[in-house]
């Protein structure tokens, strides 16, 4: 047995929750110590963001996926005429006109390790909940995926799509070291059948929940997917666990998102009615592709890098 499988999803595949964001990337040869300067190599502007790239991927793979989340007015349009031409269902995006969109500083040294800092903009608006919260929200979509987000904004999408009989999966990404807790976490897992997350990611929901081993998380949400980077993946469900190895990848354009074309991939096969070792595979191989530059057209505003 290779563990459970999803079957088709419906009309609507697939509604991700997230950000979409302004992804500024600075290439240095190394990081600069405490106090000291290096110069940048090189730049580019291009559209990221947890949930972006996931549609992206996702709407690539022929699954037909919707999006949620808040822009500032200062957007590029050209991004947002790029997300449209792709086929991703762009109704459940809200502009904030007056502040500035989500923005992701990215430095990247020539090991292709980086150092990230975020401007949240309307993301950080952990009062208004704006139309974007309403049940209306998740109508046609069968399965919800729960990105980054403010807690309480991602909950009451979470809430609203059991309500309607979607099923959730639970994927706060980086944001679990610094916006979650203990409370809002247990609240997310209850409403959640899968748990994604990278071996960091799993360790800190394992330090929030009070447990020790990846296998008592299943008390909480039915099935677990760790992303290992060069060791694979694993999914551990109530009847065992299985695991993959890394798709191999021939050259490195960016790391950065991989994670998230794996998840699209995942669902790609998921969604198909794959076994779970076989979706797996599939992230694995959409991971090396996006890793390689293959997987969707990268949207640039700005100079290219250079040299890298």
């Amino acid at each position: 047995m290779t563990g459970p499988s999803c079957g088709s999803a419906k009309r609507g595949d697939l509604l991700v929750s997230g950000h979409i964001n302004v992804d500024h990337f600075l290439f240095v040869h190394r990081f600069p110590e405490a106090d000291r300067t290096v110069p940048i190599v090189s730049e580019r502007r291009v559209l990221g963001g947890t949930a972006a790239n996931i549609a992206r991927v996702a709407t690539a793979y022929g699954i037909r996926t919707g999006l949620r989340a808040r822009i500032g007015g200062d957007f590029p349009p050209e991004f947002l005429r790029a997300l449209r031409s792709s086929r991703v269902d762009t109704s459940g995006i809200e502009t904030v006109r007056h502040e500035p969109t989500p923005t992701c500083y990215i430095a990247v040294d020539h090991r292709h390790e980086q150092r990230t800092l975020i401007e949240q903009g309307p993301m950080a608006d952990e009062a208004r909940e704006g139309r974007t919260a309403r049940p209306r929200a998740v109508a046609g979509y069968s399965w919800i995926h729960i990105a980054t987000g403010r807690p309480s904004w991602q909950l009451a999408l979470a809430r609203a799509a059991r309500r309607a009989g979607a099923r959730v999966a639970a994927d706060p990404a980086q944001e679990i070291h610094y916006l979650w807790d203990r409370r809002t976490l247990r609240q997310l897992l209850a409403l959640s059948e899968i748990l994604f997350g990278n071996a960091h990611e799993i360790e800190r929901v394992q330090e929030l929940l009070g447990v020790r081993r990846t296998t008592e998380l299943l008390e909480s949400v039915p099935l677990v997917i760790e992303t290992r980077g060069r060791l694979g993946a694993r999914a551990y469900f109530r009847g065992g666990t299985v695991g993959v190895r890394a798709a191999k990848h021939r050259r490195v354009q960016s790391f950065v998102g991989s994670g998230d074309a794996f998840r699209a991939g995942f669902y790609a096969g998921w969604f198909a009615g794959a076994p779970l070792k076989d979706a797996l595979r599939a992230g694995a191989r959409a991971a090396a592709r996006w890793i390689e530059g293959r997987s969707v057209p990268s949207i640039v505003s700005g100079p290219a890098p250079r040299g890298r």
